[in-house]
């Protein structure tokens, strides 16, 4: 279990990466499940964050690159003209900072889960989202794999409609649609998503960023949207990231986010960074609910899209 306080030496190598600046004070981020995240405060008014990869020690166990990855995939995000957090150190191997971790610039803006216009809300995630996918992957070292074992994949023991999962895995098996890569996020979703004044403010979490299908960003975030506000709010982003890019998206893409997120063999729980930002009042029973439904509305369609 990683520790709630910033260690000295973790504390000690971010202050030598940013010489000249005297700290003010260190506030521990809430709503990360996957690192620990610390704030670092200085007397000028610079903030910068400090991700330590300690929480999930198989995640680095099977992937030792974390670090490296994020700080490759923040040079990449910067490109997107959407602001991202810029690269301050990073220390891949954890030698000096006790664990793997990346130090970069801390962006202005809170995660916004109750917006006042969900549609609104929804259209400029959308944007957000068509401006990472216009971004080139050439040359990018990670490329997007599924999380789940195609091969292996069952239905869920929770579930209520098992008929739709035997038919979803069905076509699960089939080969996949053909696509173009391009950068993908891998992890978007509301909760990495910041804003200020109504608008966004940044977009951060690229640790999973890789070369892939687009649609599998789309997936990944309406699975999340499904289960957070229904049915009616996955298929609203739907259909403005469809709008802003004449992409039609494709119901395979769908169905392998959702069996990523199904991965082993606990039913899925109310998300915790969801009630620490805000968005009260899911149980886990209707999470598993409107996962059931959202299934259901992408099986019934009897075209290749949904």
């Amino acid at each position: 279990m990683a520790a709630l306080t910033l260690s000295p030496t973790a504390l000690d190598w971010a202050l030598r990466a940013m010489p000249g600046r005297r700290l003010q004070q260190v506030h521990r981020l809430p709503g990360s499940t996957s690192a620990s995240l610390h704030r670092l405060d200085f007397q000028d008014g610079f903030r910068a964050v400090l991700r330590q990869f300690d929480l999930l020690p198989g995640w680095l166990t099977s992937e030792p690159d974390l670090a490296r990855h994020e700080a490759r995939s923040l040079a990449r995000a910067a490109q997107t003209g959407l602001p991202t957090p810029h690269l301050i150190a990073f220390d891949e191997t954890g030698t000096e900072a006790d664990w793997p971790s990346v130090l970069m610039t801390c962006l202005p803006g809170e995660v916004e889960l109750n917006p006042p216009d969900l549609h609104i809300w929804l259209d400029e995630l959308a944007a957000a989202l068509a401006r990472i996918h216009a971004v080139s992957a050439a040359d990018f070292d990670w490329t997007h794999a599924p999380y789940s074992d195609l091969g292996q994949l069952t239905g869920p023991a929770w579930t209520s409609v098992p008929d739709a999962w035997a038919r979803a895995i069905e076509q699960l098996r089939e080969p996949p649609p053909a696509f173009t890569p391009t950068f993908i996020h891998r992890d978007f979703h509301p909760a990495n998503v910041l804003w200020r004044a109504g608008q966004i403010s940044g977009v951060v979490d690229w640790v999973n960023a890789c070369a892939g299908p687009a649609a599998a960003d789309v997936g990944h975030c309406r699975v999340n949207l499904a289960q957070m506000y229904g049915l009616g709010a996955a298929d609203a982003f739907k259909a403005a990231y469809e709008r802003r890019t004449g992409q039609c998206q494709s119901r395979y893409w769908d169905l392998l986010s959702l069996a990523d997120f199904m991965g082993g063999a606990e039913p899925p729980r109310v998300y915790p960074a969801w009630p620490i930002f805000g968005l009260t009042g899911l149980t886990d029973v209707l999470v598993q609910k409107r996962l059931d439904d959202y299934l259901t509305g992408l099986i019934g369609n009897p075209t290749g899209t949904n």
